[in-house]
């Protein structure tokens, strides 16, 4: 059986785009290679063995984008329920005042740094099912913060 991987539409652009510019990255690192491939003995030629080390490193990515790509459902925003769900962003405070805000997207999406974090994360997970003035408890490795949602859209 295929894995589906669940993405926002905006993640999907993202990863068309750089799928599109590995792709057309092809033909320079072929050109490198020939380049490098010409300065002669091939087993002491360093720009040649970064060259086709960089060389399949893009390949696999593009690999792994096609694979992605070609078995992804798309995560539709959220109408009508008020509980957290796959495709929500949330909005949080914590008993002292602080506010945070994440979207709860799939795995491949998920970027803690720029608020996106998986569904199968343990903040994730903490959050999903929650509505709006519950409180969810959100357990991390420095501490526990006990937050109040105060929006789902």
């Amino acid at each position: 059986m295929k894995k589906q991987f669940r993405l926002t539409q905006a993640g999907v652009d993202e990863l068309q785009t750089e799928h599109a510019s590995l792709v057309a990255k092809r033909g320079d690192l072929a050109e490198a290679i020939r380049s490098a491939r010409e300065l002669g003995d091939l087993a002491e030629n360093s720009e040649y063995q970064t060259a086709r080390a960089e060389q399949e490193r893009t390949e696999s990515r593009i690999s792994e984008l096609a694979a992605i790509l070609a078995s992804v459902e798309i995560i539709k925003k959220p109408t009508g329920d008020s509980k957290v769900q796959l495709g929500s962003s949330v909005k949080l405070k914590s008993q002292d005042g602080k506010e945070r805000e994440f979207q709860v997207v799939g795995t491949v999406e998920a970027d803690p740094l720029s608020g996106k974090i998986s569904d199968e994360s343990p903040i994730g997970q903490a959050l999903l099912g929650k509505k709006e003035g519950e409180s969810v408890e959100i357990k991390t490795p420095a501490d526990t913060t006990t937050y109040k949602v105060v929006d789902i859209s």
